[in-house]
């Protein structure tokens, strides 16, 4: 009756959202802008559904990469929740970015950004150097190409990382239809972002009452 360890819980987990930026996402192409932006809605409202720690953070946002996907402004905007903004392609090389993830406590990272075989291998790689078990999301991580998405994505499980999809990571979180608190606005996002299974939801809901 003991789950895994291996499986995410809202407190176990730092989330850590790099580079959701219009120009870094104007260059991807390994999946659709809109798939991309959907994706992206997902994992973030999870994220403040389950009150997971997070960081967002940005590369030359003001001079270069532009601001970030309105789908994340509209979960954690600007003006309330702050980016980190870097100079370096390596957020685990920038001392800000690194001292706030670090200040989380949590030995488990899950990662999601642009572009995968930069953005998001540096800090994958560097962090499981350093011990932290990683789970990267990856159709919410785009590339300039579908190669160049599916080789970081096998450099990083090589390194020991663990891919997931947006889906399965709030679903994950919620793991129990039973958990009250956080059934109506898990159920409300789905129904909003989650195509084919959303539309399920919303059906079950209306035709048969559940």
């Amino acid at each position: 009756m003991k789950p895994s360890n291996k499986l995410l819980t809202p407190s176990n987990h730092a989330l850590v959202l790099i580079d959701f930026e219009s120009q870094m996402g104007l260059a991807t192409t390994n999946l659709s802008n809109t798939e991309l932006r959907t994706n992206t809605a997902i994992i973030a409202g999870a994220s403040k559904i389950f009150n997971v720690a997070t960081l967002v953070t940005t590369v030359a946002e003001e001079s270069f990469s532009g601001p970030v996907f309105p789908e994340l402004e509209a979960v954690y905007p600007k003006a309330t929740s702050g980016y980190l903004d870097r100079t370096s392609m390596n957020t685990w090389e920038d001392k800000p970015a690194y001292e706030a993830i670090v200040a989380f406590q949590k030995k488990k990272i899950v990662l999601a950004g642009l572009w995968t075989s930069v953005c998001i291998v540096g800090p994958a790689l560097s962090a499981i150097d350093e011990g932290y078990e990683v789970y990267v999301i990856t159709d919410a991580c785009g590339d300039v190409s579908v190669e160049a998405h599916e080789r970081a994505v096998q450099r990083m499980i090589q390194a020991g990382a663990v891919p997931i999809t947006a889906v399965q990571y709030i679903l994950e979180l919620q793991r129990d239809w039973a958990r009250q608190e956080t059934y109506v606005a898990v159920t409300d996002l789905m129904k909003k972002y989650g195509g084919a299974y959303g539309i399920g939801i919303q059906y079950a809901h209306t035709m048969l009452k559940h």
